[in-house]
């Protein structure tokens, strides 16, 4: 589930060599499943540990894991990284901003996983955003655009060339294409 990295399980040991005996890490998501999302690693004393806990066996330690952030640290990789300035404790968690969908989910879940997790985040950088809308009966996603992408003159590519290339990639055998229902006016909120 968590990937925590030999430098990292080191480093736990050694912090946790200076705290009451018992005392182990807790690794969290505060504000699951939002934009707002941020991961976090604690002391974990032993009278904080809730009887649905994950409980993680580490060399040298336990890491625990509350109930409600389980699903958002899937596949979460835990490092401690130093280098000409200084040492550093990182923490990802691809999914803490949007719960990971199975494999066999419904068509429309999949989709959308993939555009908040994949194709959001680069849209993020020039002010936009993308919605799915709906599926098509004949395989088509819809989708709306936001923000920077409502009037930029790249939009065309990005949909062509960069979504329904991937979509299809992915899920050719399901999706037909990508269609977008946003109608686009320039103005000062365009990136281009």
């Amino acid at each position: 589930m968590i990937n925590i990295s030999e430098s990292a399980q080191a480093h736990f040991v050694k912090l946790l060599s200076q705290q009451a005996e018992g005392t182990s890490i807790r690794i969290f998501v505060v504000n699951p499943g939002t934009a707002n999302a941020e991961c976090g690693v604690s002391y974990c004393p032993q009278d904080a540990v809730e009887p649905e806990d994950m409980k993680l066996e580490y060399n040298g330690f336990l890491a625990y894991v509350d109930e409600a952030s389980k699903p958002f640290l899937e596949e979460a990789e835990v490092d401690f990284v130093t280098d000409q300035m200084g040492s550093q404790l990182t923490l990802k968690a691809p999914n803490a901003k949007l719960r990971k969908v199975a494999e066999d989910a419904p068509l429309f879940e999949r989709v959308h996983y993939f555009i908040q997790a994949e194709v959001n985040p680069q849209l993020a950088g020039h002010g936009g955003e993308c919605t799915l809308m709906e599926i098509t009966e004949d395989g088509y996603a819809v989708l709306q655009f936001g923000g920077g992408c409502n009037g930029c003159s790249q939009i065309d590519l990005t949909v062509k060339e960069g979504i329904e290339k991937q979509l299809l990639e992915i899920m050719g055998g399901e999706i037909k294409g990508v269609k977008d229902m946003t109608e686009h006016e320039r103005g000062e909120h365009s990136y281009y």
